[in-house]
Parts: structure tokens; sequence; C-alpha cells
């Protein structure tokens, strides 16, 4: 990927969206919700405070991540979609 994210910016790949029930119903794409989870694929260098170190994020390249439905920025990188997405905005990493 030829994209690295500033600061505290993250990009997230969103993990596929179910395509039937788990009692077997296969759900049409019109009904599909987009997943609240993901991949971290790229991290920025940290949040730089005025006079102090840079603060490292805590999530790393590869973690699986929960956010919010609204969160972050769509984007597309050579037909693939990410989400450009604050740290502060990551609810929690799956362990």
């Amino acid at each position: 990927m030829n994209l690295q994210p500033l600061h505290d910016q993250v990009i997230v790949r969103r993990r596929e969206a179910e395509k039937t029930t788990s009692s077997g119903i296969i759900i049409p794409d019109s009904a599909k919700e987009k997943p609240q989870e993901g991949e971290v694929i790229a991290v920025g260098t940290g949040i730089k405070k005025a006079g102090e170190a840079t603060i490292p994020l805590e999530v790393k390249k590869g973690d699986k991540v929960l956010f919010g439905k609204y969160a972050g920025t769509e984007i597309t990188l050579e037909g693939q979609e990410y989400i450009l997405i604050k740290e502060q905005e990551i609810l929690a990493i799956i362990l």
C-alpha cells in the first residue's frame, strides 16, 4: 500500500459482511449492514504534543478492532475499500 497515515490516524480494512444468517437464510445486498469491525492495515506516527515526546498509538498493524458505525472516512485504494479513522474513534481491540 502506498499510503502512510499521519499522526493519530489509522487505516482499517472492514471485515466482510455476513452473507447468510446462522439459520441459513441468505441476506440480500440491500439488507446487509456494514460490519463495525476490521483489521488495522497501517498506523500513523503518534500524537505530538507541544514540548513533549511523541506518544505512540496503542493499536498496531494486524490488530482486529471494533469501531463506531459512523466513524472515519471511507476511501478506495487500488480497488480495495478502507476506512481512515482516528485512533480515538476505535472502541476496542478484539483479542
